[in-house]
């Protein structure tokens, strides 16, 4: 199976750079407003994923020590941004969010300086973060009926793809380690298929988002 994993791998990786290509294709247009950070996100996803598929280092740092401590923070510090401080525009709930993000890492590293702990802990409270944004970004649209207009809504594609990906996944990476057993293997192989499917989801939702919605949406 290993050999079908990767190429669904760099599949996915295809399906990230087109996301990212789309984004910068529509840079100029998007110029004046903070959505061109959205396109350099996708382009720094897509450059991460190369590296790590095709096993370049990154910058001499360990592979997961790189994920942990950048790669993923990265991720979910640019998604609390979007949603509380652009799409929500609440700045009190930005910062909080973030300090909350931000302060799983201390006791970790701390006491622990395990990288399982990192991960279990890190995603744990980035996804429900996470999810409590991604309800009130729903709410938000139901109640300005943006809902109504999806198709020209950006956020609402993101939104979708977000949860498909980060929420769908929370479990395949949070037990991670327990999968690994031969006792788990079915279940593993299932969140795994996911895992590949949600995230060509999510990116072509990404790449749907410059194309049909509105730059003010």
């Amino acid at each position: 199976m290993a050999e079908y994993y990767l190429v669904f791998r760099k599949i996915l990786v295809g399906i990230e750079f087109v996301a990212a290509l789309v984004g910068f294709m529509y840079i100029l247009k998007l110029k004046n407003s903070y959505w061109k950070y959205f396109s350099f996100y996708l382009f720094f996803i897509f450059l991460q994923e190369f590296l790590g598929v095709n096993n370049i280092p990154f910058f001499n740092i360990p592979k997961e020590y790189y994920y942990a401590f950048i790669g993923i923070p990265i991720q979910y510090l640019f998604w609390i941004w979007l949603y509380a401080y652009k799409s929500l525009k609440n700045k009190k709930l930005f910062v909080v969010f973030i300090i909350i993000y931000l302060s799983t890492y201390f006791p970790v590293e701390l006491y622990y300086q395990k990288i399982d702990l990192v991960y279990s802990l890190n995603l744990t409270v980035g996804t429900i973060l996470l999810m409590i944004l991604i309800v009130l970004e729903f709410k938000k649209q139901i109640i300005t009926d943006d809902i109504l207009k999806f198709k020209e809504n950006k956020m609402f594609y993101i939104n979708i793809g977000v949860m498909l990906f980060y929420v769908g996944t929370y479990p395949y990476f949070t037990f991670r380690k327990i999968l690994l057993e031969d006792v788990y293997i079915d279940i593993r192989e299932f969140y795994y298929f996911y895992f590949l499917v949600s995230n060509y989801l999510m990116y072509l939702l990404f790449t749907a988002s410059f194309i049909w919605g509105k730059q003010e949406s």
